[in-house]
């Protein structure tokens, strides 16, 4: 498996990828929030736009996982995270997941919907602990630009960096390294 930087040519392939992957979310996330196709390609490039770096798994020649990297200065947000369906359980989330977290020299901070049981497992799997929901909430209103619906059903979790105890991550934190 080889992992790389997406480039403009990827863009179709990777909004394909994700509104494929992101089939697993239908019935599980609030109705209210879910919408079709999960991503669109102006959202993707919005996120482009806003800062989000994604990175491609490729695996015989076709993409078979993509995440997305943010730089928010005390923190690094993990970004749209998703794998081929068929791809995976063979380590492709992991692989992308360690990759980025290389990148990082700040802590790196995850959010996804509450009841996404299984993407909280893999997290949790991987060393990243839920963080309580004030703390959560906090960080989804400071970090990410999301609606007040996706706050209330989402939750947080920080890798092995984000310090104990619930403290803030000062606003001038050391940038990370990319």
């Amino acid at each position: 498996m080889d992992i790389r930087r997406a480039t403009a040519a990827d863009h179709a392939a990777m909004n394909a990828l994700i509104n494929a992957a992101a089939q697993a979310y239908r019935g599980v996330i609030p109705a209210d929030c879910w919408h079709e196709p999960y991503m669109t390609m102006d959202e993707m490039r919005a996120g482009i736009a806003e800062g989000i770096e994604f990175w491609l798994a490729e695996d015989n020649g076709g993409i078979a996982g993509v995440m997305g990297i943010q730089d928010k200065g005390p923190v690094a947000l993990v970004r749209h995270a998703y794998v081929a369906p068929d791809a995976q359980r063979r380590g492709t989330g992991t692989a992308l997941l360690r990759h980025l977290e290389a990148l990082a020299g700040t802590p790196v901070l995850i959010g996804t919907w509450a009841d996404a049981h299984w993407a909280i497992g893999f997290y949790l799997r991987n060393g990243y602990r839920l963080l309580p929901a004030a703390e959560k909430d906090a960080l989804l209103q400071r970090f990410w630009n999301i609606p007040a619906r996706q706050v209330e059903t989402s939750v947080v979790l920080a890798d092995r960096r984000w310090p104990e105890g619930g403290r803030a991550v000062p606003t001038n934190g050391e940038r990370r390294n990319m």
